[in-house]
């Protein structure tokens, strides 16, 4: 089997609504898909979450030449090539060797998400070329995973109830699990939102918060110690984008609840260093973002050994496969109950894993699953 066309879809469509994360505004949803098609018929789609989309686009028509011809299904030996044109080569500067000169080092972050999207329609090819679904291909048994439904992004004139109740809807969903954005006010006002939303749910239903990176050392330590009393599961992203590994060891030293971070990180070795710093109870990723479902599911292995449990980052269609695969050492993954965070999505797919009753359930449907709307993707094209 070899690649013979790969097409390029950016994708755009409003929320049509204004939120925020504390780090963000959400207006419009931004999906870049790849479309790999083979001399076998076999055709492999992929997603993109990271931008900016043009540039994104552009590592993408990079790439492209460097991987016509091969095959599809040797997703590892393609990763390694893509990844190889970020770095100097021997002989890359005068004669050439084949491939693109070293990348610029300020289109990495670009770079690595263009990755993505076509190792994850690499995965799609492979795993239909063997008649299976993801997870089967990786080994994974079970046919449904544990997840949990995420909310609360900020509004304008947003109350505590307003968060509190739609979080309830969550569990009235079947959700025993429901994960609220913070850290975007003052401690006073983050307490009152945090306690509205405890009382609103119960004692009994798991919740998280997910801070995005809104705190110093100090100030997170205040912080957590401050909810701790509403029984907290997990603190995602708690520092600032450029802390280390080390400053997180510091927090989890003086702070009562468990700490998750990853799913901004580029690689493998960034996660390694987390993993490995020992502050974490949870390492997340995001396939979609950087390095696709063959760097994830290098994190999940690694991480298992580790003892620490892997909590992918958002795309619960792509990542309960990944889930599934690595068994007890997954807590399961991410959904967003809300279907204006992601109207793309909602517009161009159906098919593939599902939600019901708590869990994500997977199907033997080959590859991922999912079945395109072509014609809302020319829709929503831009």
């Amino acid at each position: 089997m070899k690649i013979t066309e790969i097409i390029i879809h950016p994708l755009q469509a409003d929320h049509n609504r204004l939120s925020w994360t504390a780090h963000e505004p959400f207006a419009r949803a931004i999906l870049t898909l790849v479309e790999i098609r083979t001399d076998e018929g076999v055709v492999g789609i992929g997603e993109i979450a990271s931008g900016p989309q043009p540039v994104v686009c552009d590592m993408l028509n990079l790439i492209i030449p460097t991987i016509i011809g091969l095959d599809p299904r040797g997703h590892t030996e393609i990763w390694d090539r893509m990844l190889s044109i970020t770095t100097p080569r021997p002989g890359a500067v005068f004669d050439g060797d084949g491939l693109p000169a070293p990348l610029a080092r300020h289109l990495r972050w670009e770079f690595m998400a263009a990755m993505a999207g076509i190792d994850i329609a690499l995965w799609d090819i492979k795993a239909k070329s063997a008649g299976l679904p993801v997870f089967r291909l990786m080994g994974g048994t079970r046919t449904d995973v544990f997840t949990y439904g995420v909310g609360g992004m900020y509004r304008k004139n947003g109350k505590p109830s307003d968060y509190a109740e739609e979080l309830a809807e969550f569990v009235d969903r079947g959700f025993k699990a429901v994960k609220l954005k913070s850290g975007g006010l003052s401690l006073r006002e983050e307490v009152e939102r945090i306690k509205a939303v405890r009382d609103a749910i119960g004692p009994d239903i798991q919740l998280a918060l997910d801070v995005n990176a809104a705190y110093n050392v100090e100030d997170c330590i205040e912080y957590a110690n401050t909810v701790a009393e509403f029984d907290i599961a997990w603190l995602e992203e708690p520092l600032h984008w450029y802390l280390q590994p080390a400053d997180f060891v510091r927090l989890a030293n003086s702070c009562p609840i468990p700490l998750a971070h990853g799913e901004r990180e580029w690689h493998r070795f960034a996660a390694r260093d987390y993993i490995d710093s020992g502050a974490l109870r949870y390492i997340q990723f995001d396939s979609a973002r950087f390095g696709g479902i063959t760097e994830g599911l290098r994190v999940g292995l690694y991480a298992e050994q580790r003892n620490v449990m892997v909590q992918p980052h958002s795309w619960p269609h792509l990542h309960a496969h990944i889930a599934s695969a690595l068994g007890k050492g997954a807590y399961g993954a991410e959904c967003v109950p809300d279907p204006h965070m992601h109207p793309v999505h909602h517009e161009i797919f159906s098919g593939g894993a599902y939600y019901k009753d708590g869990r994500l359930h997977l199907t033997e449907a080959p590859g991922f699953g999912m079945e395109v709307d072509w014609k809302r993707v020319k829709a929503l094209t831009v």
